[in-house]
């Protein structure tokens, strides 16, 4: 068996095509276009990059991006500042902190302080507290982005033994909550796991979210399984890589997210999804 590959480049590429179609018909209405604005604090290189795509992404979309490139040195209570002046902002329907911040401020109470009803990123506790009481308003964009590429496979996780791997509040946490609203009977795997390769043999749907390649061996993969890999990794060639060793998993999988071109599209995507259905009740002539 070779597993198929769940191209995220592609879907995504679709769900922006989508997006830009119902702005460019808002626009025809008279209304304004939706707007996002994206925080950066320092200069981390990583950061730069994932700022960089989302700036893209909101242009392929057809979205307004303000952008506010900030200087390491500038203090939590100038961001929180930033961040109420773009709460009441009328023109800015999406607010995103990108993470990490650096350790001198404190990275819940900024994402606290951002207006639920702008938080794209899906972070503030007001919008995984719906997700986890079963009436989502605005989703963590990596578990949406996913539950949207195991839709495309058209195999559904209701009844299915669903495994993520990973308990971060911004991926494995949600990805879980995601899992149980599709129907999913789910195990979730942490750093206390004992033995993870039984849990991972077991998955009919298989999410990995750690940051540590090669954590899922391929020969633990179930034959036939949806295999959604989160991870990003440099290895020491430069390449980049996941948490499950593909070559090993895409032997038996019957589907499998590709690193990179899989998930990492559609959270992006999601992101710009979410700033247009944030802006549908704050939207002006």
């Amino acid at each position: 068996m070779t597993a198929q590959l769940i191209d995220g480049t592609a879907i995504a590429a679709e769900f922006k095509a989508e997006i830009r179609g119902q702005v460019e018909e808002m626009l025809a209405r008279g209304l304004r276009r939706p707007g996002l604005a994206v925080i950066m604090v320092g200069d981390n290189p990583a950061s730069a990059v994932y700022v960089r795509n989302k700036r893209k992404a909101c242009a392929e979309s057809g979205l307004l991006s303000v952008a506010h490139d900030l200087p390491y040195s500038t203090t939590q209570g100038e961001l929180v500042q930033l961040i109420e002046s773009l709460n009441r902002d009328a023109a800015i329907d999406g607010i995103l902190v990108q993470l990490p911040l650096p350790q001198h401020i404190e990275q819940s109470l900024i994402i606290e302080k951002i207006d639920p009803t702008k938080d794209v990123d899906g972070f503030h506790p007001f919008n995984v507290g719906r997700l986890a009481l079963r009436v989502p308003l605005i989703r963590p964009c990596t578990p949406y982005g996913v539950t949207k590429l195991i839709e495309h496979v058209g195999i559904s996780p209701k009844g299915r033994h669903c495994v993520v791997v990973g308990a971060s509040n911004i991926v494995g946490r949600p990805m879980a909550l995601e899992l149980l609203l599709m129907g999913g009977t789910v195990t979730v795997c942490h750093r206390f796991t004992g033995d993870l390769e039984p849990y991972v043999m077991s998955a009919d749907i298989l999410v990995v979210a750690v940051g540590r390649p090669g954590i899922v061996r391929g020969e633990w993969v179930k034959p036939g399984s949806v295999v959604i890999d989160v991870g990003m990794n440099r290895a020491a060639d430069g390449k980049l890589v996941g948490d499950v060793d593909f070559d090993g998993a895409r032997k038996r999988a019957g589907w499998i997210t590709p690193v990179p071109g899989g998930v990492g599209p559609m959270t992006v995507a999601m992101l710009m999804k979410n700033t247009l259905e944030a802006s549908a009740g704050r939207v002006h002539a």
